[in-house]
């Protein structure tokens, strides 16, 4: 369980439901074990939140478990998509924990959002890799099948055809070197204004100096506290969440800094009493 994710499920304003999706992660696996590792590093944190003057464990959280992963995504997907659809019809936010990022393809189908808002290092916006259209290095691409637009922000890599498709009117790309501006200028939440947005955290958008721990790493990359603002700005407007790509080549750095990201977004979102 998560910590302080103490709700029934009935009463849930939020569901963290665990997605181990390991299949086609392409340098480092381990995200199978992302979900587990990013609740048992969340122990150390204090229910209680200064900034919001909440605790935790009152912002009606219940924790799913973990959806036992296997090795063909694409039906993996369908029945995590139903899962996470139960979720929102019992009008609570599902939660995330991945595994690799091919599984906000289901979170995004489940809520059904105008806009997918990613931090990601990666464009992950090929058509598919390896022959693979399910690979975590496509995930963008096939979200936009579902929704309007991509906002990715921080990514830093892609191939040629990536970046192509990145210049289309439907995706916005804001590099690591713009993104204190683009926050500060309140640029996100001017573009989700009066829309309904999912929100995608790969971990490695992150500098791999601060997380480690995931499969791809690519230097140049977001500080913990722009991730945090970033969140922060952009979880009033989302209708889902998720946290990939964490894996267990670290020191719990990457597993740490994705517990107190969910935990960020819960605070920030949650209904007032």
């Amino acid at each position: 369980m998560f910590p302080g994710a103490t709700a029934e499920r009935e009463d849930a304003n939020f569901v963290v439901v665990g997605a181990p999706l390991d299949v086609s992660t392409t340098f480092q696996p381990g995200t199978r074990f992302g979900p587990q590792r990013i609740r048992s590093f969340a122990a150390t944190f204090d229910d209680y939140d200064h900034r919001t003057d909440r605790h935790f464990s009152d912002c009606a959280v219940a924790d799913h478990g973990d959806v036992h992963a296997w090795n063909d995504a694409e039906a993996y997907l369908e029945w995590l998509e139903g899962v996470l659809t139960d979720v929102v019809w019992d009008d609570a936010v599902p939660v995330l924990l991945g595994g690799e990022h091919t599984v906000s393809e289901a979170g995004v189908r489940a809520c059904d959002p105008d806009v997918f808002v990613c931090l990601d290092a990666h464009l992950d916006l090929r058509a598919e890799y390896d022959g693979d259209p399910f690979s975590h290095a496509c995930v963008t691409r096939r979200v936009l099948e579902t929704v309007d637009e991509a906002i990715v922000v921080g990514a830093r890599t892609g191939s040629e055809d990536e970046w192509e498709r990145a210049a289309r009117d439907d995706v916005t790309v804001v590099a690591p070197d713009a993104v204190d501006d683009w926050l500060a200028d309140g640029q996100l939440e001017e573009r989700l204004a009066g829309r309904e947005s999912y929100l995608s955290v790969d971990i490695d958008a992150l500098d791999p100096a601060f997380a480690p721990g995931t499969g791809t790493m690519e230097p140049f990359g977001l500080t913990p506290r722009q991730v945090r603002d970033a969140v922060r700005a952009a979880a009033p407007f989302a209708t889902g969440f998720d946290v990939v790509e964490v894996n267990d080549r670290d020191d719990g750095q990457a597993a740490t800094l994705a517990g107190k990201l969910l935990r960020e977004f819960v605070f920030t979102r949650a209904p007032r009493p």
